[in-house]
């Protein structure tokens, strides 16, 4: 694992500014799509959590739906975590699980490898919470982190595919801060980030750096708009810091809608331009 120096203080957050902020944040995007609440994948792991206390905070537990989605190697501890949270809240919740969803195709590719079956599990449960989006009338509610959009750590039409993104904006640490400002309970603070995907998997062993070392990075080149070789001269390796800088770029793709074509003089993306609460001519 990279080591890196301790500028984490630099990225400490307003906790209670953020929690206003984010709290308005849903219930603005929820009600001007009209939307009764929210729908999430309650995970057991820390992004989800916190996704879940600011949505019940947001919208009240009553309109927000926990959906867990096991996977047949999923660990029991995380839905035990999962459990900690939806009791915390008291909000709503159903276990659906994804097995047979996604082993239809698994099965028919006896050598998929364990990025394939991820993606796979990942639109599977995507697959989940839109049914019940339209079957309750509840939004999507992402609960991915900054860190993950920056470095492509999800997958498109995944946990990326959802109606909003309230946490988008705050990288791991932010999150783990904001997360005990709310009280999410502390197994779930605590316990090594992972995508569950496989038995074992944890975030940190696939990416081969740990969190703190790269939301520190990732801070100096995006927020303070810092140069690869000012990031070296704070201290950090250059090919950590060159390393990170390429996953950024590579892919960006995954953090923009679909490029359109141009071919004529207002098109989507490119001249027509508006907010989503857009309601002009």
């Amino acid at each position: 694992m990279t080591t890196a120096p301790d500028i984490l203080h630099r990225l400490d957050i307003n906790v209670d500014l953020a929690r206003r902020i984010l709290t308005g944040f849903i219930r603005d995007q929820i009600g001007k799509a009209g939307g009764k609440g929210a729908v999430l994948g309650l995970s057991g792991g820390i992004d989800s959590a916190l996704s879940a206390y600011l949505s019940a905070e947001a919208l009240g537990a009553e309109n927000v739906l926990a959906v867990r989605m096991p996977y047949k190697t999923s660990s029991q501890a995380s839905l035990t975590d999962a459990d900690l949270v939806i009791e915390a809240l008291g909000i709503p919740s159903i276990t659906v699980p994804i097995t047979g969803i996604a082993d239809a195709l698994i099965d028919q590719f006896p050598d998929m490898n364990n990025l394939r079956r991820g993606n796979i599990m990942a639109r599977a449960r995507m697959v989940v919470l839109y049914d019940q989006s339209a079957a309750r009338g509840l939004l999507p509610m992402g609960t991915s982190n900054k860190t993950e959009f920056l470095l492509g750590y999800s997958t498109i039409y995944g946990d990326s595919g959802v109606a909003l993104h309230p946490i988008a904006d705050l990288y791991k640490y932010q999150v783990r801060q904001l997360s005990r400002a709310l009280g999410v309970p502390a197994p779930v603070i605590d316990k090594a980030p992972s995508a569950d995907l496989w038995e074992g998997q944890t975030d940190e062993a696939e990416l081969g750096f740990t969190y703190e070392a790269v939301d520190q990075v990732l801070y100096l080149l995006v927020d303070e708009r810092y140069t690869v070789d000012e990031v070296v001269a704070e201290g950090f390796e250059r090919a950590f810091v060159e390393k990170v800088w390429m996953r950024v770029k590579s892919n960006h793709y995954k953090r923009t809608m679909p490029n359109i074509a141009k071919l004529s003089a207002r098109t989507i993306g490119h001249d027509f331009l508006y907010l989503r609460d857009y309601t002009g001519r």
